[in-house]
């Protein structure tokens, strides 16, 4: 909606997925702070069953022998209440003994307790011992009395004799004395849930920003694509989605690029090859009249001229699509500056004679490009070419090479006019050309093919006046 922040894809999701996180291991915890709890309990109830039963049939002989308060059983009831285990379990120090035990008649009243508590009192009427009288599961849990909040589960086995139940043995333990082992458990749950929780989001965290970077490349690619400009297809290893979409992206450029291409050159060829197309067809039907053989001569040198002209349009036209077509250099390599520019100075040698203009140079021998040779070979040898056509007549070309890291810039000065304001900001459209001193007509397509070489360069070109001439710099920026 309008006015709203706009908030990254990746980030959006990066927010779910925390959330869902969050709520994951709240439920978690939360399920697991429910359960073990009464497991822990369920657990200790059951290890006191078999306790109960195991001292039930222990106290068996002692019970039907009578004087039970005087009895082994019950001295070592009283020894097993004092002793001091002094032990470690799972870094839980356990100093005094935490169950007790206490033995009934079939009348339910005490006849011993490892406490030495409430011998000869009546616990008839407490479930354990209640209900295992009258041949029950006789269990109970009541408040704890030294530690408030806490409860006490106890569990009561009959003492048998035949088919008499002549006792109860009724083994207790405070529900507190498992606390320590519980929270134990619930620490080392937390702390992997946090441990786990944060190794997922780093990993949601990462998902999220290559997401994000993925559709920043595609959004660029869509844009440059826009724009005309040189784009490398964006190459996706792990999303082959985004592969996919940068594919279908790509085959839909070609096909616009192709038509428009196509639409655009078939209209600008058609319009630049009409001058020569005229000039030789009007050449062609003087030469049938009757002429003198200087004129004959004349409209032939006339006719090989715009034959030539024609050539080199076809030539340029050519190599200037290949150039628009290729997305990316393509055989990049180190080119040494000094033999770069001999090699260009070498290549319009008859020119510079012809006007008798001072090359001058400064270019440090230690410079290196990386490039593709050909190209800007071609690059500079047209910005050369063109400034050998606006020179005057012994004047003079600068040609300066500066290089910082991985930028590299080409400098040519021209001694002469300077271009018309108008003229400026169209010199690097296709077929668009100033008037020469000697009244040729270039191709307009040098310029641009050298914007197109800076492009697939990642650099520029710009051409602007300056004092006693016209000054062009090529930039470049080098892998």
């Amino acid at each position: 909606m309008k006015g709203w922040p706009k908030i990254p894809l990746g980030l959006r999701l990066f927010v779910l997925f925390f959330a869902l996180l969050l709520l994951t291991a709240y439920f978690v915890f939360d399920t697991i702070e429910a359960e073990i709890k009464p497991t822990m309990r369920q657990v200790s109830e059951e290890t006191l069953v078999d306790m109960a039963n195991v001292l039930a049939v222990m106290a068996l002989e002692d019970m039907k022998k009578g004087q039970f308060e005087q009895s082994r059983f019950a001295q070592m009831l009283i020894a097993f209440g004092q002793r001091q285990p002094h032990a470690q379990i799972w870094q839980v120090g356990k100093q005094s003994i935490s169950h007790r035990i206490y033995v009934t008649d079939d009348k339910g009243i005490v006849l011993a307790d490892s406490w030495q508590q409430d011998i000869g009192a009546d616990y008839s009427r407490w479930n354990d011992v209640y209900l295992t009288l009258r041949g029950k599961y006789g269990a109970r849990s009541s408040a704890d009395p030294y530690q408030p909040g806490a409860s006490v589960m106890h569990v009561a086995a009959p003492i048998i004799d035949g088919e008499d139940i002549i006792g109860v043995v009724t083994v207790a333990k405070t529900n507190q004395s498992v606390e320590p082992f519980i929270t134990q458990a619930q620490n080392r749950v937390f702390r992997w849930l946090m441990l786990m929780g944060v190794v997922v989001l780093i990993i949601g965290a990462l998902v999220a920003w290559r997401v994000n970077q993925a559709l920043y490349k595609l959004a660029d690619y869509a844009e440059k694509m826009g724009r005309g400009d040189k784009a490398e297809k964006p190459q996706f290893r792990v999303f082959y989605e985004y592969s996919q979409l940068s594919d279908a992206l790509e085959k839909l450029r070609t096909q616009l690029d192709g038509k428009d291409y196509v639409e655009q050159y078939v209209q600008t060829l058609t319009h630049e090859l009409k001058s020569p197309i005229s000039a030789i067809k009007g050449a062609g039907e003087i030469l049938q009249s009757p002429i003198s053989a200087q004129k004959q001569v004349y409209f032939a040198a006339n006719i090989e001229g715009e034959a030539l002209r024609l050539e080199q349009l076809v030539e340029r036209l050519l190599l200037l699509a290949k150039v628009e077509k290729q997305p990316h250099l393509q055989d990049i390599e180190a080119i040494e500056v000094d033999a770069l520019i001999a090699y260009v100075l070498s290549a319009v040698t008859v020119k510079v004679k012809q006007k008798q203009v001072v090359i001058e140079q400064s270019v440090d021998a230690q410079s290196v490009v990386h490039a593709e040779r050909f190209l800007l070979q071609q690059a500079l040898i047209n910005l050369l070419d063109n400034a050998l056509d606006f020179v005057k007549e012994q004047g003079v070309i600068q040609i300066h090479v500066t290089q910082q890291e991985r930028k590299i810039e080409f400098q040519i000065f021209n001694q002469g006019p300077q271009i018309p304001d108008y003229a400026l900001p169209r010199l690097t459209e296709r077929f668009y050309s100033l008037p020469r001193e000697n009244g040729v007509k270039s191709s307009g397509l040098g310029l641009n093919f050298v914007e197109q070489v800076a492009k697939l360069h990642h650099g520029q070109l710009t051409i602007g006046n300056c004092n006693d001439g016209v000054i062009v710099k090529l930039t470049l920026q080098t892998p």
